[in-house]
């Protein structure tokens, strides 16, 4: 396996990337990885190089590079704290800038395939997929939500209100206990989702919980859901890309 960190330039500064793909091969279609609130890691890294290693080319960026390099998550209070002045800095339109300036980096690398692309996001970036579909369609083909959060709010800019625009598959895996995307919200976004006519699946993950993805959430982690999870996203690749 190849893998890097490479710095890339964006009109708000140079954002940290970790991008794996096969060393052999090539080229291979593009996956965006959005990281969860907790940050850019090791353990996404390790997510990151499973994707790769059926076949693709992953760039998981730090969103948070506008404030910090690097953010270290530990348990402290007043580390939380932080993680949420970071998350919430950040917005739709600073996401999709960044997935931009990935996509134009990946466009000038012999190992990433250019066209139809995907991106998946976890948590806090779910909303950013959401947004993402809508406004990359022309290049954004397969994307997914697992577990996202504020995927429909009153907000102006709340990715369901461009939903339409969305071209490619879309899906959205949810937890059955998660307090940041309750099943009312979920409930209400499959209604508007289904008017609309566009490609999508909400699926539930019964007696999952928000976090059931990551093996570093000790018992929250919930391996089968986990697996199906990965099951889910690479025949959502492999369909689209």
């Amino acid at each position: 396996m190849f893998e890097t960190e490479l710095d890339i330039q964006t009109p708000d500064g140079t954002m940290n990337t970790f991008i794996t793909c096969p060393d052999e091969g090539g080229p291979f279609p593009v996956i965006m990885f959005l990281m969860d609130a907790p940050a850019k890691r090791e353990e996404l890294h390790d997510m990151a190089r499973r994707i790769a290693t059926v076949g693709y080319y992953v760039m998981l960026p730090n969103l948070y590079y506008r404030r910090t390099k690097d953010f270290v998550m530990d348990a402290s209070p007043a580390t939380r704290t932080v993680m949420f002045e970071h998350m919430n800095s950040l917005t739709n339109a600073m996401v999709v800038a960044d997935c931009r300036a990935l996509l134009q980096t990946a466009d000038a690398d012999p190992q990433a395939r250019g066209g139809p692309c995907g991106v998946v996001g976890y948590c806090m970036s779910g909303s950013f997929v959401f947004t993402a579909a809508a406004q990359l369609s022309d290049r954004v083909r397969a994307s997914a939500s697992i577990y996202g959060v504020r995927l429909l709010t009153e907000a102006a800019d709340s990715p369901h209100l461009i939903a339409n625009q969305i071209k490619g598959e879309i899906y959205f895996a949810c937890a059955e206990f998660d307090d940041w995307a309750p099943p009312a919200m979920i409930d209400e976004l499959d209604q508007y989702l289904a008017a609309t006519g566009i490609n999508y699946r909400i699926e539930w993950y019964p007696g999952a919980h928000h976090g059931f993805a990551f093996p570093g959430r000790g018992t929250i982690y919930d391996k089968p859901s986990a697996e199906r999870h990965w099951q889910r996203l690479f025949a959502l690749f492999k369909r689209n890309l």
